[in-house]
């Protein structure tokens, strides 16, 4: 089989791992009843020590003795999981690999149900308050148990079950806002100087991934549409908001991938044959020296000029995107230098519950650019000041505003290539340019 083909059920992770679509491979009953220790944590470590050893994209495994490694792990005795998932950990670091990682149980299943873009909850999302790091709601979504009772953008929760929030992190909040489908959760908020309670119910909700909306700007229509992460429903609504933004006469676009971790590797293929009508996508190289080389296949929905928006948070998928519109001159691409990770990861299901993601292939763009700790650097560089950075990371629409200098410098490019030339149906436009530097 090929790496691609397996790779369809991996992901692409970031620094932030922002995986899912895990290949779920498991330690057989008959294997499991002939192991002395099939009730040890035991059974995971030896699962996850096979893993590497079949999978690992170094065979040397850093100059590591791998072996010597498992009789280690399994020599120990055990009081506990969490005191065995500190060992495999301690094993892991051995790689200098950051991205070959251990997740616990409720940490994998974090990060399976993000990737999936479905979990359950109340349908809001929140952000650290500017005062104390309290959790402000920032985001409601449409038709969710938020969305019809008394919450609004803004408020904060001081307490949830009547717990307080003061010493959670977000993601313990993020955690406590989840659970059972149909259970209630008690929230306590606070708007100005009121304080209140919320009853809600919890449901199934899948989180969008793709916004979008037709911008008008000196009487051009521009698409503008913003990618958060490469989830399993990321490529159908890209295909939607495209065709909904041309029906509506857009004639030029720009993606923002800006703070886009990463995510399913399918995902940034489907959606980069969106935009590429032909020429190459990716290529990758596993442990064997074994390359094989991705391509579009003639199934692009628009040829129209395009902007692409990148900054040091674009990691992984989005750079397999951007580094395939960049190299075949499909795109211009704005912004400021994106993360730099070019190593390909497959996740797998653990026999507890927990998970293994294992760094599996190299990965190059079409010009076979390593972009390993470099990124790709942008065509037009735009540096913010701190002003500006503060309110791209504290106020989600600052992206895409009149105050954003990133977006009103990819409207700038478009509106200048737009009236160069006129996109023929036959062929894509040339958007790419010589590196320059825009500064506050």
């Amino acid at each position: 089989m090929s790496l691609f083909s397996r790779l369809r059920f991996s992901v692409y992770g970031s620094a932030l791992l922002a995986a899912s679509g895990a290949v779920c491979i498991g330690i057989s009953a008959e294997h499991a009843r002939a192991l002395p220790w099939q009730d040890s944590p035991k059974v995971v470590l030896d699962q996850a020590w096979q893993l590497i050893d079949r999978e690992y994209v170094d065979p040397t495994f850093n100059r590591q003795d791998w072996q010597a490694v498992r009789r280690e792990l399994l020599s120990r005795n055990y009081g506990s999981n969490e005191e065995a998932y500190a060992a495999l950990r301690s094993a892991l670091r051995r790689l200098d690999d950051p991205y070959t990682r251990f997740l616990a149980p409720e940490q994998f299943k974090t990060l399976t149900e993000q990737t999936a873009g479905e979990a359950s909850g109340i349908g809001i999302e929140i952000i650290p308050d500017s005062k104390d790091s309290r959790p402000r709601i920032q985001a409601i979504l449409d038709n969710s148990p938020a969305s019809k009772g008394d919450v609004q953008v803004g408020d904060r929760i001081l307490a949830i079950d009547a717990d307080s929030t003061r010493e959670l992190t977000l993601d313990e909040v993020r955690n406590r806002l989840q659970g059972k489908v149909g259970s209630e959760i008690d929230l306590k908020l606070q708007r100005g100087d009121r304080i209140f309670s919320v009853k809600l119910t919890r449901v199934q909700i899948e989180i969008p991934s793709v916004t979008a909306e037709l911008r008008q700007h000196s009487g051009r229509s521009v698409g503008y549409i913003q990618l958060r992460e490469f989830t399993a429903h990321a490529a159908r609504e890209m295909r939607t908001s495209i065709r909904s933004l041309d029906e509506q006469g857009a004639t030029s676009y720009v993606l923002d991938l800006r703070g886009n971790p990463g995510g399913l590797l399918y995902s940034s293929i489907e959606i980069a044959r969106m935009w590429l009508n032909n020429g190459t996508i990716v290529k990758t190289v596993d442990r064997n020296g074994k390359s094989e080389t991705i391509n579009a296949n003639n199934s692009a929905i628009t040829n129209k000029p395009l902007a692409v928006l990148v900054d040091q948070n674009s990691a992984s998928s989005s750079e397999i995107l951007v580094g395939a519109l960049k190299d075949n001159n499909r795109a211009v691409v704005i912004g400021r230098q994106t993360f730099g990770k070019a190593l390909v990861q497959s996740v797998h299901t653990l026999a507890d519950g927990s998970g293994l993601a294992v760094t599996v292939a190299h990965y190059y763009t079409p010009n076979g650019t390593d972009l390993g700790n470099r990124g790709i650097q942008p065509d037009v560089e735009v540096r913010l000041n701190q002003r500006q950075q503060a309110l791209q990371r504290s106020d989600p629409s600052f992206l895409g505003s009149n105050q954003d200098p990133t977006y009103g410098q990819a409207i700038a490019t478009l509106e200048q290539r737009t009236a160069e030339s006129t996109p023929s149906p036959a062929s894509s436009p040339q958007l790419s340019q010589r590196p320059s530097e825009i500064r506050p």
